[in-house]
């Protein structure tokens, strides 16, 4: 982490980022503080998050703010949104991390579990936006980056609602542009590739699926939440003033 580049512009930056107290999200939060910014997040896992502000606290000498939420609330997220905004200022940066994948069959997807994983996987990415835009469009400016996965692009048949929810993130990403360029708000995406997360490891990972993965990959090495940073970073930042509605893959190569 130590090795990620400096964007002197996200210095005192208020950013807000969903799901920031574990896996991908834990390493942004992280990132984005030691980056010199003021960062908030929402999760809903009440004592990793605890854990991981006293740990950045420890080795940086500053905490995030948590907000626990869960994000299936709208009304909850807004709440958790205008606290983010009171403590630490208009949110400048919005990173929409939080998801689950949840392996699923067609035949046991019932239309409350179709809602429920949109609602986890794409519906709260909308939300959050709406919530913080306002202020974006008073400034004038502002960086949204949502997460999205190239699941949905490798056809992988174990999930194919939270498949749908994150290809609708993309479409999402692009009409936000659209809609927000003319205020100076970028809005882009990362699909990451196969992160071998702690709950990757704990549920999916075997010892040959994880090899095969790896020997489509172009770079054969694992990839790690820490490596979702750096892009993350150049997305939020002013190094990137003139990109939006664009998609990231950070996949190592298979796609």
């Amino acid at each position: 982490m130590d090795k990620i580049a400096r964007f002197p512009d996200l210095e005192g930056a208020s950013v807000l980022i969903t799901g920031g107290g574990t896996g991908i999200g834990a390493c942004l939060t992280s990132g984005f503080i030691r980056q010199g910014a003021r960062v908030a997040f929402i999760d809903i896992a009440d004592r990793a998050s605890r854990d991981l502000c006293r740990q950045i606290e420890e080795e940086t000498g500053r905490e995030p703010l948590f907000l626990h939420a869960d994000l299936r609330d709208v009304v909850a997220l807004r709440e958790a949104a205008r606290k983010a905004e009171i403590e630490n200022g208009p949110v400048s940066v919005l990173v929409n991390n939080a998801a689950l994948d949840t392996r699923h069959t067609i035949e046991e997807v019932t239309p409350e579990f179709w809602e429920d994983n949109q609602a986890i996987n794409l519906r709260h990415q909308f939300f959050a936006v709406q919530a913080v835009v306002p202020k974006m469009k008073e400034a004038r400016k502002g960086s949204i980056v949502n997460f999205t996965s190239t699941a949905f692009m490798i056809n992988g048949g174990g999930y194919p609602s939270y498949a749908a929810a994150k290809a609708g993130v993309v479409g999402l990403t692009k009409g936000l542009a659209g809609a927000l360029g003319p205020f100076g708000i970028r809005v882009n995406a990362i699909a990451p590739g196969w992160v071998l997360t702690e709950r990757q490891r704990a549920l999916w990972v075997t010892k040959e699926g994880l090899q095969a993965h790896i020997d489509r990959q172009c770079l054969k090495e694992e990839i790690q939440p820490e490596d979702m940073v750096g892009p993350c970073l150049f997305l939020a930042s002013s190094a990137s003033r003139m990109m939006t509605a664009q998609t990231m893959i950070v996949d190592a190569g298979t796609v």
